[in-house]
């Protein structure tokens, strides 16, 4: 079904189009949505999370601007409970 698809889309046969990008396409946008190795694991039907996340490693996104929006949504709105420091385990 997906190779005379391509062809009808005029979409050139190839490796670059195949099932494999498409799979590939699905995990970039997972991960760029956030969502976990070990989630993302099991979507994509792998038995070990470590192989997902040597697969995919590259697409994931930059981990520095996560962490500065973090901190930065926490500041902006500090009467907000979700992810202050009193959500941490043993907190309280």
């Amino acid at each position: 079904m997906w190779r005379p698809a391509l062809t009808s889309a005029g979409i050139p046969l190839g490796h670059g189009n195949g099932m494999h990008a498409l799979r590939h396409f699905y995990a970039s946008v997972l991960l760029d949505a956030g969502e976990g190795i070990k989630a993302l694991s099991e979507y994509l039907g792998h038995h070990d999370p470590s192989f997902t996340l040597r697969t995919y490693t590259h697409l994931m996104p930059n981990s520095e601007a996560r962490t500065r929006a973090a901190v930065d949504r926490v500041f902006q709105n500090p009467d907000s409970t979700e992810g202050g420091p009193e959500t941490a385990q043993g907190a309280g």
